[in-house]
């Protein structure tokens, strides 16, 4: 959810705007209704991102999500960006989208290798930034998500006290190509009404490379209309997971090595 409106905290709405409640599946603002493998962390980064936002230019770099898989079905979620300003009027470096979140599946489904479609929560805290976005909010969002031989639809919907304590909607469709295809064609639309500030309608189109199993390379561009101006970005990042060590892995390791010494 973004910050202020354009007339009063324009600096800080251009830092934060049309970017969706539910981020966590690269290059989307939207999400899909799967979580990482219990005791694996997932990395989602975007090295360096550009967005045009009517006159004003600006660089997001990085724009970092990390999920941990905790227990199975569930997921940890810490997430930012760094942005820099790039004209007159923005922040020169700015830390904002900052959220602790839970997401949880709800219904195993296609996106858990069982029949059915799957359907998740997410829910946290939006957290202050860093020169833009001060104050705390609170966000939930449900998704749905089904697939097909000829691709995969994910739905999100959902709703937020935004950090200016303003009520937020967020309604948003992913649809992406065969799940097969090394690289698929991917595209979003979505639609979100902070009330009192503005409304924004986006279309994104771009492509997902399923590098390896843990690896993927996205590549998207977007248009947006923003209250009554044009917006555009271009994302590029990577996705990859990866397997670590867990706290009883741990103790158990250590407990072991203390036995050890006492028997010697």
């Amino acid at each position: 959810m973004r910050a202020g409106g354009f007339s009063a905290l324009v600096p800080a709405a251009l830092l934060a705007c049309w970017c969706g409640a539910a981020q966590a599946y690269r290059p989307f603002d939207g999400t899909d209704a799967a979580v990482a493998e219990t005791g694996e962390m997932e990395i989602e980064l975007g090295a360096l991102e550009y967005r045009r936002d009517g006159p004003d230019r600006l660089l997001f770099a990085p724009d970092v999500r990390i999920n941990y898989g905790f227990i199975p079905g569930w997921e940890a979620v810490l997430e930012g960006v760094v942005g820099h300003g790039l004209s007159a009027g923005v922040p020169g470096t700015s830390l904002v989208e900052n959220g602790a979140f839970l997401k949880s599946v709800l219904r195993e489904g296609v996106l858990q290798e069982k029949p059915g479609p799957s359907v998740a929560t997410e829910f946290g805290v939006l957290l202050p930034g860093i020169k833009a976005e001060h104050g705390t909010g609170a966000s939930l969002a449900g998704i749905v998500s089904r697939r097909w031989d000829w691709g995969t639809v994910h739905f999100n919907a959902a709703a937020a006290l935004t950090r200016e304590q303003h009520g937020d909607l967020f309604v948003d469709t992913i649809i992406e190509g065969p799940h097969d295809w090394a690289v698929r064609p991917v595209a979003e639309i979505f639609y979100e009404r902070d009330f009192g500030q503005f409304k924004t309608r986006s279309a994104l189109v771009g492509a997902i490379w399923q590098v390896k199993d843990n690896i993927a390379v996205d590549f998207a561009v977007r248009a947006a209309h923003v209250n009554d101006h044009t917006a555009g970005e271009i994302r590029a990042g990577v996705t990859f997971a990866f397997g670590v060590t867990k706290g009883p892995d741990i103790l158990s390791g250590l407990t072991a090595t203390a036995r050890k010494s006492l028997n010697q």
